[in-house]
């Protein structure tokens, strides 16, 4: 098993350019199946879950074609429908939490799909009886085998309809506008997640020839049009990576500049290490951090302890959470953080305690930091990855720490970060690939 071996407590410098973002790329990739026509993306992160579903529109019948390192052609124009009930598609289905994307595009031209009960990361439940729910307000029917644990679905004849989401799901929300593009009549989806990465799929939908109003609110307005055609689209930068070299460079006490961000598209999230006392200037569309000796974490204007929380967007991202509550065990002053979304993601803090944080664990959801403002250095150790978010707020932490850390189960953090070892080595850092045999949980 692949490892990084890290040996922290280094200032690093340097310029660092942002991936295209992972949320967008699974949404506007399975929208390719939407039209016969051809359709160009750039910026495509090179990661594991983009390049699983890439492969599988291939292996469905879609022609892919790689222009560059982050562009690629698409045309779906013959698309294999039996390949659904290969063994092959229930391997690589199940193992790609993105793989539930391509349902709402092939029963919008097709008719009908399956798919796998999806996987992805171990961060408690994370259901999809919004998708599903959704679909069946549009026509269709569908039947979950616990058996062969497939989803069936058919849509022979899918029907606008004023659709109240049960929660503003941004793949729920995805996966129905693109069912409902190609529907018959008017489709009214209220409660619609928002995020930037949801318009970027609406924006290139209607260039393809939808209509679709509403963008950037909750409540979407979808007229059905009979097919799409082609375009050329360009992602947008990855937000959570963006926040991660944020905080990358206040827990180490470097100096970064951060390329390219498309800052009017982050909302609160540089706001939000402002409270923690992480100074930064915006150069043009790059994000400066000065090396920091201490930062300083607000109150609320009454003076009690700051909280932290996720909420739907333009709420803070729950993805950035596990970055917030490492880079605040560094901070001076104390902060809670609510997990509101996930029961399981903030698990991984007992890796921190070990490394010498003061956290306290209230509950699967909330967590209280008590920063040691760097007077006392994390120490480094050996752990394990429970998922992308996590795995690189512990790399994170490893990066500050003294000593060495190994990290097992780094497979979890490449899912979300393209090239990460050699962007790290650039800015400086000491972390190299080895094969090690886990022995921590």
């Amino acid at each position: 098993m692949n490892a990084f071996e890290i040996y922290g407590g280094k200032p690093l410098r340097g310029t660092i350019v942002p991936q295209g973002a992972k949320n967008e790329a699974l949404q506007v990739l399975s929208a390719v199946l939407l039209t016969d026509e051809e359709i160009t993306i750039s910026n495509i992160p090179d990661i594991k879950d983009v390049n699983k579903l890439i492969e599988l529109l291939g292996e469905l019948g879609v022609e892919v074609n790689r222009v560059n390192g982050d562009t690629y052609t698409f045309r779906a124009h013959e698309i294999d429908l039996d390949y659904f009930t290969s063994e092959e598609f229930k391997a690589k289905g199940g193992g790609l939490r993105g793989s539930i994307m391509i349902v709402g595009p092939l029963l919008a031209r097709y008719g009908r799909a399956a798919i796998p009960k999806p996987g992805g990361d171990k961060i408690g439940r994370r259901r999809l009886d919004t998708h599903f729910l959704g679909f069946e307000r549009l026509g269709a029917k569908f039947h979950y085998d616990p058996d062969t644990h497939f989803f069936n679905v058919d849509a022979t004849n899918l029907k606008g309809a004023y659709i109240l989401m049960d929660e503003a799901s941004v793949t729920g929300t995805a996966n129905i506008v693109m069912a409902a593009v190609l529907a018959q009549g008017t489709t009214t989806l209220y409660n619609a997640a928002c995020e930037p990465y949801l318009q970027q799929l609406c924006h290139m939908l209607n260039r393809m020839g939808a209509k679709i109003s509403g963008i950037g609110s909750n409540l979407l307005t979808i007229e059905g049009v009979d097919s799409l055609g082609g375009t050329t689209h360009r992602m947008l930068p990855d937000m959570i990576e963006v926040g991660s070299f944020i905080g990358l460079a206040a827990m180490t006490g470097s100096e970064i500049t951060i390329k390219d961000v498309r800052f009017n598209e982050l909302g609160i999230i540089p706001s939000v290490f402002s409270k923690l006392g992480i100074r930064f200037e915006l150069r043009g569309d790059d994000i400066f951090i000065p090396a920091q000796d201490s930062y300083a974490i607000d109150t609320f204007i009454d003076g009690s302890i700051l909280t932290i929380s996720d909420a739907p967007w333009p709420g803070f991202t729950p993805d950035l959470l596990s970055i917030v509550l490492v880079v605040a065990t560094q901070a001076k002053g104390n902060v809670l953080i609510h997990q509101k979304m996930f029961e399981s993601r903030l698990f991984f803090v007992d890796k921190l305690i070990d490394m010498g944080a003061q956290i306290i664990l209230c509950d699967p959801h909330r967590a209280v930091v008590m920063g040691l403002d760097k007077a006392f250095k994390l120490r480094g150790i050996e752990m394990t990855s429970p998922d992308i978010r996590a795995g690189v707020s512990l790399l994170i932490a490893a990066l500050s720490a003294q000593g060495k850390s190994v990290i097992h189960n780094i497979e979890q953090i490449e899912r979300g970060y393209q090239h990460i070892e050699a962007r790290l080595q650039a800015l400086g850092a000491n972390i190299r690939r080895i094969e090690a045999d886990p022995k921590t949980g």
